[in-house]
C-alpha cells in the first residue's frame, strides 16, 4: 500500500473523527475508578459512539485469517498487558493501570488513540512508567516535521526510553491513517534497517505510539489470539496520538 497524502479536507475529516475519539476517552478516563469493569468501560464506549454518530473501527477487526474478530469498541489492557487487551467481567483494583486504546469512524474516516490511566494511587515505580511513556510520546510527536524521516520519530523514542531504563516493544508499531484503520507507513518505536524509512512530508498523517515495559521487551500473545502481554510480567504502558505532517509544526489531530 503505498502512502497517502491529505489535503486540508481530507485532514479535517480525520480530524472530526478524532475529536470523537478524544471526547469518549474523556469520558472512559473519568470512569475509571476500583471496582468497574473493563466490560462496563466497552459498554459505555459503545453508547457514546451511537450518541455521535459514529461506528467502531476496532469491533469486528481481525488483522489475518485465523483470527478471531475483535469482539469490544476498546482494548481495555491492565498491568502486564501491553496491546489487545478484550474487555470483559475484570474489575480494577486499587493500584491498577489500565490502557484504554479507542478508535471511531466517522463519515468514513478513521481516528485513533491510546492513553494509560491508573486506578487510584499507583506505586511510584509505575507512576514513572507512565511519565517516560508520556514524554516519549512528546519526543516522537516533536521529530514529526515535513524533512525529517520516520526514523527521526523512532530514535527519539527509543533513544529516551531505553536512557530511562526501560523496554521498547518491537512487535508492535505506530501506522499511518486515514481511510483505514491501518494505513503506510509503519512508524516503529526503534530504529530497524529492516523496516522503510520514508521521508515525512505534508499531508501524511500518522500515529505515534510508544509502548514501553518497566522490564523486558519481549512480548507473549495469550491463547485469545489478541491479549500481548509482557514476557516477564512486569506491566507497561502506551500512549498514541494521531499527527498530521504539515508544512510547519506537527498538528495534533487527537486534542481537545
Amino acid at each position: 500500500m503505498a502512502i497517502s497524502y491529505r489535503g486540508k479536507t481530507e485532514i479535517a475529516g480525520i480530524q472530526r473523527a478524532s475529536q470523537a475519539v478524544m471526547e469518549i476517552l474523556e469520558l472512559l478516563r473519568a470512569a475509571v475508578r476500583p471496582g468497574v469493569t473493563t466490560g462496563a468501560l466497552d459498554a459505555l464506549a459503545a453508547h457514546e459512539l451511537t450518541v455521535r454518530g459514529a461506528i467502531s473501527n476496532f469491533k469486528g477487526y481481525s488483522p489475518r485469517p485465523g483470527v478471531p474478530p475483535f469482539p469490544g469498541v476498546i482494548c481495555a489492557s491492565v498491568n502486564e498487558e501491553i496491546v489487545h487487551g478484550i474487555p470483559g467481567k475484570r474489575a480494577l483494583r486499587e493500584g491498577d493501570i489500565i490502557t484504554l486504546d479507542f478508535g471511531a469512524i466517522v463519515d468514513g474516516w478513521h481516528g485513533d488513540s491510546a492513553l494509560t490511566v491508573p486506578v487510584g494511587t499507583v506505586a511510584p515505580e509505575v507512576a514513572r512508567l507512565l511519565a517516560v511513556t508520556r514524554e516519549a510520546l512528546r519526543r516522537g510527536i516533536a521529530q514529526a516535521r515535513a524533512g525529517n524521516r520516520v526514523f527521526d520519530i523512532s530514535r527519539a523514542i527509543q533513544t529516551y526510553v531505553e536512557g530511562e531504563g526501560y523496554g521498547v516493544v518491537r512487535e508492535y508499531t505506530g501506522h499511518g491513517i486515514g481511510r483505514a484503520l491501518h494505513e503506510e507507513p509503519t512508524v516503529p518505536n526503534y530504529v530497524d534497517p529492516r523496516i522503510a524509512n520514508p521521508l515525512l512530508r505534508p499531508g501524511m498523517v500518522i500515529c505515534v505510539e510508544p509502548m514501553v515495559t518497566a522490564g523486558g521487551a519481549a512480548t507473549r500473545e495469550l491463547r485469545d489470539h489478541w491479549t500481548v502481554v509482557t514476557a516477564d510480567g512486569r506491566p507497561a504502558a502506551h500512549f498514541e496520538q494521531t499527527v498530521a505532517i504539515t508544512s510547519d509544526a506537527p498538528e495534533l489531530l487527537t486534542t481537545l
